[in-house]
């Protein structure tokens, strides 16, 4: 039988109160168990780590973990190890709500059509100073854990190239969709054992600069760089049956079951282009995307390396389970 703090302190509270002596062993025996859980997890991680070893993962990084500190702090954390334990990950991140604080801080005011940022020429000049902000920041954060990293943005190697975008035919300003992706930089990054951090801004065919929805450039570049899995951090759990109960959280989704869920109606708001970029992605290439609660800490490594994970999964029809998990 394993030695626990249980089983010690109802054997000696059976017979007296326990002395100096008893309770040092106890205290031991808690060290021990708490020793060998990180053991377990430890060896339970180990057959990802040999599936994914030098394998891309995007990570699009956004949401409340891009706010509050110590989120953010745990979400480098996490990719760093990815990093270090062979991966070769790739951040791409937004920035929307510091732009919309830096707007209102200027004397405007924020303006969305159908939930897109309305982005004229002035807000254009925030939003790409906001994201360079934001990238070196998380540039910073990485390399005081000690890795490599280098801060670009889609305008750099003519990486992003793009058109402009309109939604439901309404002109949101300098607001781009990606057209082509020139990945040339980012694979010299990962040669050189960088790990790269992209803002999402393109250029068009004029060279004029283009704000891109973060979740889009990252699904393009997922794609374009073959990348085998994709990370959307968000502020909800994951993709619900019905959103009203949080018991009907899916774990893992076919393209053709998110398909059909969109086609039901139940998917609205955030998640509706949010799970058309996951299908696209897969079925362009990349083989496994996720879709993560940023709020909850080490999010990444709880999906990726465990069995349960703790987001929903999105993969193709006939991609096989992961060692037979209910992931």
């Amino acid at each position: 039988m394993l030695i626990t703090e249980a089983n010690l302190t109802q054997h000696f509270k059976a017979n007296r109160y326990l002395n100096k002596y008893e309770m040092e062993i106890i205290m031991s025996a808690k060290d021990m168990t708490e020793e060998l859980m990180k053991a377990q997890v430890l060896v339970e991680a180990l057959p990802y780590i040999q599936k994914f070893n030098r394998k891309i993962i995007v990570v699009k990084y956004g949401g409340s973990a891009m706010v509050d500190e110590e989120l953010k702090r745990k979400v480098i954390q996490d990719v760093v190890l990815l990093k270090l334990v062979g991966f070769k990950p790739i951040i791409v991140h937004g920035g929307g709500k510091e732009i919309s604080k830096w707007v209102e801080k200027s004397g405007m005011t924020p303006e969305f059509k159908n939930g897109l940022r309305v982005t004229d020429e002035p807000t254009m000049e925030i939003a790409e100073m906001v994201l360079n902000k934001v990238n070196k920041s998380l540039v910073s954060m990485i390399e005081q854990l000690g890795v490599k990293a280098c801060g670009i943005s889609g305008k750099d190697g003519g990486m992003l190239k793009v058109e402009k975008k309109y939604s439901k035919g309404e002109d949101i300003g300098y607001v781009g969709e990606v057209t082509d992706v020139d990945t040339t930089l980012i694979e010299s990054l990962l040669k050189d054992d960088f790990l790269p951090v992209i803002c999402p801004i393109g250029y068009d065919d004029d060279f004029h600069a283009y704000n891109i929805n973060a979740d889009d450039a990252a699904c393009a570049i997922a794609r374009a760089v073959n990348a085998e899995k994709l990370a959307f951090l968000t502020d909800i759990e994951g993709v619900y049956k019905d959103f009203d109960d949080k018991d009907s959280l899916i774990s893992e989704l076919s393209t053709s079951e998110a398909r059909t869920l969109l086609e039901s109606g139940t998917i609205g708001g955030g998640m509706l282009p949010k799970l058309n970029n996951c299908i696209d992605a897969i079925e362009h290439g990349v083989s496994r995307v996720h879709i993560l609660d940023g709020r909850i800490p080490h999010c990444l490594l709880l999906e990726i390396f465990t069995n349960k994970g703790v987001g929903t999964a999105i993969l193709s029809d006939d991609a096989e389970k992961f060692f037979d998990s209910d992931k």
